[in-house]
């Protein structure tokens, strides 16, 4: 009887025999056995509902992944400095979308992607707050500097100026000659004097009639304003007289500290019933609103040429004013200077002499005519010389300086 637990298993029991061992070759113990196989697939995880969505699932991460990458580029593309080299101007109309400017800018070269803008633009939300004018692009502008200048409405200004002095004509010449306006000259020529004397700063677009209408208006209400602070006892009979008075003392003197005593002069004699004798307006009844060529000099026989302006001839003032004057002008006529001076005349240096007697005025007169004679002789010499030293040097068709100034004088 065997009492070996191992052999028994249980107490009083035999066990089961184990399978024999079958002895393997060498090759067969080296090779793997093998492993546990894959739990079958539930029938849940076969159904097409499954499916579909972990295909969904894995297109919208994708998607998100190329939107995020898309954003990533174009954000850097956005900021990065642009494709020109060089500094350019580029020009919004009135009313133009998104869209249309950056195929604009696109077309110019002014940025690498149309696209790329209008997407920006309308991530920032200022897809409406891009303005119209003209602007000035930096060279390699980014698209966000570009969208930022549009947004700014920071355009480039041009300057119109119309000087004291100048005619109606002359200015309207101006006018018309300013290439960043737009539109056609008014039909009709305002009155003279009736523009102001000023410098009009204008984006690219406006039209010359908004200039015209601008000057129209500023001269109007400077005129009323300088008349309403008048001298009393001016013998001026209408603010159309002032105009025109103020408009032949520009004409007379270009000197600041001269203008109110020249005013003072011409008030003295139209007081005292004599005529004003001024050269300026013999100029404009001979040339108009057009002016005298600079080559042309005023000529004794132009002073006895009648025409309504010729106010050798006439009597009190010409009939309109013979220039646009600016507020230096107006202001000397409406507080002229407290004087007797009845005459004045050039001093040959860009200024003038006043006398309140005829006497005394003639002996200026003379003097200045002495002065003139001078020049001329000096200049003469000086030509002379000049054509004796080219004559030396083979050059006989060497120009001769000299000319007649034939100045009549002013007030005489």
């Amino acid at each position: 009887m065997n009492t070996n637990a191992a052999d028994n298993g249980e107490f009083g029991q035999r066990s089961t025999p184990s399978s024999p061992i079958v002895p393997k070759t060498a090759s067969e113990a080296l090779r793997p056995e093998a492993g546990t196989p894959p739990p079958k697939r539930s029938r849940a995880s076969r159904s097409q509902f499954v499916v579909f969505m972990n295909f969904v699932i894995s297109l919208v991460m994708l998607l998100i992944l190329a939107a995020g990458f898309a954003l990533y580029f174009g954000k850097q593309e956005f900021n990065e400095p642009g494709p020109s080299a060089n500094a350019d101007t580029f020009l919004v109309k009135p009313n133009t979308g998104v869209q249309e400017i950056a195929e604009q800018l696109e077309r110019r070269g002014l940025i690498s992607d149309a696209r790329i803008f209008r997407l920006g633009v309308r991530a920032f939300g200022n897809d409406s707050a891009l303005k119209a004018g003209e602007y000035e692009i930096k060279p390699q502008a980014s698209m966000r500097d570009l969208m930022e200048l549009l947004k700014s409405g920071k355009s480039v200004m041009y300057s119109l100026t119309v000087p004291e002095g100048l005619t109606v004509e002359q200015a309207l010449q101006r006018i018309a000659e300013q290439a960043a306006l737009d539109g056609d000259m008014p039909a009709t020529i305002p009155p003279e004097g009736s523009l102001a004397t000023d410098t009009l700063r204008f984006t690219r677009g406006a039209t010359r009639q908004q200039m015209v209408d601008k000057l129209l208006a500023d001269q109007k209400k400077l005129v009323e304003e300088v008349w309403q602070r008048r001298a009393p006892d001016l013998p001026l009979a209408s603010v159309d007289d002032f105009v025109t008075l103020a408009s032949i003392v520009e004409k007379e003197t270009g000197k600041g500290d001269e203008r109110s005593r020249v005013a003072a002069v011409f008030l003295n004699r139209l007081a005292k019933g004599m005529r004003l004798q001024s050269d300026p307006t013999i100029i404009y009844g001979l040339f108009g609103g057009k002016g005298k060529p600079a080559d042309r000099p005023i000529y004794q026989s132009d002073i006895k040429k009648p025409t309504p302006y010729n106010t050798y001839l006439i009597n009190g003032l010409p009939p309109t004013p013979i220039a646009n004057p600016g507020r230096a002008a107006l202001e000397a006529v409406a507080n002229p200077s407290k004087t007797d001076d009845l005459y004045f005349v050039a001093d040959g240096t860009g200024g003038h002499v006043f006398a309140a007697t005829l006497a005394e005025h003639n002996e200026n007169v003379a003097r200045y005519r002495a002065l003139q004679k001078k020049l001329a002789d000096d200049a003469a010499k000086a030509g002379t010389a000049k054509a004796e030293a080219a004559k030396v040097e083979g050059q006989t068709d060497a120009p001769v300086d000299g000319g007649d100034d034939g100045d009549a004088g002013a007030a005489q």
